[in-house]
């Protein structure tokens, strides 16, 4: 494994602050983790799950979500280009179809394919915080959490105020954004526009992103209910992004949308809390940019859902259950005309004993998909409290997912689909232990999966199309370790994150000589970041990233963004890939030297 000589010299400055004056960290015990079936508060709960709160994105090198949760252990985001235009999103080496997207708890996967996931990306000024969920998650939210979850839960408090940022940068790339809030005496309502515009870093990448907004919350003085709705779309050259790096001339548009209503009912000991939700996707690609007649796709897909969680306290402790409803629908002149119901119920109960240091939290989800019939996903989650400050847990259950229409139908000059296949599904294990006090978090996981039929695109000759195929067993087992240390220096709070994660794929019963997805995760992962200020108007940040194949293959990134404070008004400059590194994450893609962006934001208030 070979890590850069600066990583070495973060871990030797963050052992030399161990010594410094120290601060407290952020409670934790504050935050509720809403990205579960029952409220439970971040440190009580036994599963691994990582808080990126406001604080860290506003102090980040990332400019977008998909930049930002490259910078966390265990998330595998793997980008075509910049800006986030296209990246696909793995969790402990699943693959980018087996990880969920919720947004408020609205889980957002396309039908269509998991290289859709993070088109939907809400503009950082609008989020709260971001829940990672790592490990199986199927019990909680249903399919397609097969190796995780991601929730972004946006902007709770919303102030009348009106911000505006204003950036450009390498490859002739500028953005503007205008965020205003209005907070009125029984609504509150923030209204976001962005637009981002590049000539690209290389031959047919450049791009333009639009970004729309909207939250409003109503009726705040008695029982308030919001009301989200955005709307996304990306315009881009997809030089090498799907096929082979000769084919340099295709191109993509996407747009997704979402409109989502939901709110929380108080009554006697329950806690209800419905949702309903609607949310669009079109995606229009062209194997040759200037010749729409050789080959082109259209996808339109549909997705109209609703749900009610109920939480029901009791002095045998906190029962959750709920339904999920919701219909899917396709229409492409590739994948043909497609339609699938999906119900989901649910049901878990957490019990504490011995002094409440001791929880135990069985459930079960049950599915119902019109095409692919019932399943059932039980699962529990176990934790003891050592002390104060440790605390042992461990978890496992079963986990499902049923193949995407691209999967199942889709045909390209490169790849050919597989309406035989059948559905994934894994037994997934982890035990890990947490550490907290008013210095410092950490947490150590083993993890360990068992999975059947996944689903990977392979062929047995180069010269070959790419097929989707059913792999007969993988199992993947690993480790993973977090910290984050808070300390004074200089009067200042100073910030210190360090990550690792080993993962091992041991393929059963399989030859395979090519691999385009399943088989190419991580081994090797290492995050490390340092937020430093040393002066009242002046903060520097430094990220480093190591990442090794398993064919070997590795590379080392360090990013650092300057920043200049003065009152509302903030100047940024955030330098990326400072050392020159040549490196592709996916697909043979070559990510950008080092490049630059400078960002001026003001806040009117």
């Amino acid at each position: 494994m070979k890590i850069n000589y600066f990583l070495i010299l973060f871990l030797f400055l963050g052992y030399n602050i161990l010594f410094s004056q120290e601060e407290k960290v952020e409670n934790l015990d504050e935050v509720i983790i809403t990205s579960s079936r029952i409220d439970i508060p971040f440190n009580e709960n036994s599963r691994t799950i990582t808080i990126i709160s406001k604080e860290d994105i506003l102090k980040s090198t990332a400019l977008n979500v998909a930049d930002l949760l490259q910078q966390f252990t265990g998330v595998d985001v793997r980008r075509r280009g910049i800006d986030g235009m296209q990246s696909d999103l793995y969790i402990r080496g699943g693959s980018f179809d087996q990880t969920l997207i919720l947004i408020d708890g609205i889980k957002t996967e396309d039908p269509q394919s998991g290289h859709h996931t993070m088109n939907m990306m809400i503009p950082i000024e609008n989020i709260e915080r971001i829940e990672v969920i790592k490990g199986p998650a199927a019990r909680v939210f249903g399919q397609n959490a097969f190796t995780g979850a991601i929730n972004i839960v946006t902007k709770k408090n919303i102030t009348t105020q009106l911000k505006g940022v204003v950036g450009y940068g390498s490859y002739r790339t500028s953005n503007i954004a205008l965020t205003g809030g209005l907070n009125l005496k029984n609504s509150a309502h923030q209204v976001h526009i962005s637009r981002s515009v590049s000539d690209g870093y290389r031959y047919n990448t450049d791009f333009t992103n639009q970004n729309y907004f909207i939250k409003s919350k109503f009726n705040t003085n008695n029982t308030p209910f919001d009301v989200i709705a955005m709307f996304m779309e990306r315009k881009f050259g997809a030089n090498g992004f799907y096929a082979s790096p000769d084919f340099m001339d295709q191109y993509e548009e996407t747009q997704t949308s979402l409109i989502g209503v939901s709110t929380s009912i108080f009554k006697n000991k329950f806690t209800i809390k419905p949702k309903a939700y609607w949310k669009r996707g079109q995606d229009m690609y062209l194997f040759l940019r200037d010749d729409p007649n050789f080959f082109r796709n259209l996808h339109i897909t549909n997705k109209l859902g609703g749900e009610i969680n109920t939480i029901y306290d009791s002095k045998f402790g906190l029962t959750g259950f709920g339904v999920d409803l919701a219909k899917v629908d396709i229409s492409s002149n590739n994948l043909g005309d497609h339609d699938r119901t999906m119900v989901t119920a649910f049901l878990e109960h957490r019990l504490q004993l011995f002094n409440n240091s001791f929880d135990i939290t069985p459930g079960v989800a049950v599915n119902y998909f019109s095409d692919f019939g019932f399943h059932a996903f039980p699962g529990i989650d176990l934790g003891y409290a050592i002390n104060d400050q440790f605390k042992v847990y461990g978890n496992f259950g079963y986990t499902y997912r049923i193949p995407t229409y691209t999967d199942l139908y889709y045909n390209s000059p490169t790849t050919v689909g597989n309406d035989n296949l059948k559905p994934e599904k894994a037994l997934a294990e982890e035990l890990g232990l947490k550490f907290n006090n008013d210095k410092i978090t950490a947490n150590i996981t083993l993890f360990y999966r068992d999975a059947n039929n996944l689903i990977d695109y392979v062929k047995e000759h180069e010269e070959d199309k790419w097929s989707a195929e059913n792999l007969a067993q993988v199992i993947t087992k690993g480790i993973e370790t977090e910290i984050h240390y808070i300390f004074k220096l200089f009067n200042y709070s100073q910030n210190f994150k360090f990550g690792y994660t080993f993962l091992e794929d041991d393929i059963k019963k399989q030859n395979i000589t090519f691999s385009r997805y399943s088989l190419n995760s991580i081994k090797h992962q290492v995050t490390s970041a340092f937020d430093l200020q040393f002066f009242k108007y002046f903060r520097q940040n430094i990220v480093y990233k190591f990442v090794e194949r398993p064919d070997g293959t590795s590379y080392n990134v360090v990013d650092l963004k300057l920043t200049i404070m003065f009152k509302d008004l903030e100047l940024s400059g955030i330098f990326n890939n400072i050392f020159n590194t040549e490196y592709t994450e996916t697909n043979l893609v070559p990510m950008p030297k080092s490049n630059a962006m400078f960002v001026l934001k003001y806040t009117f208030k």
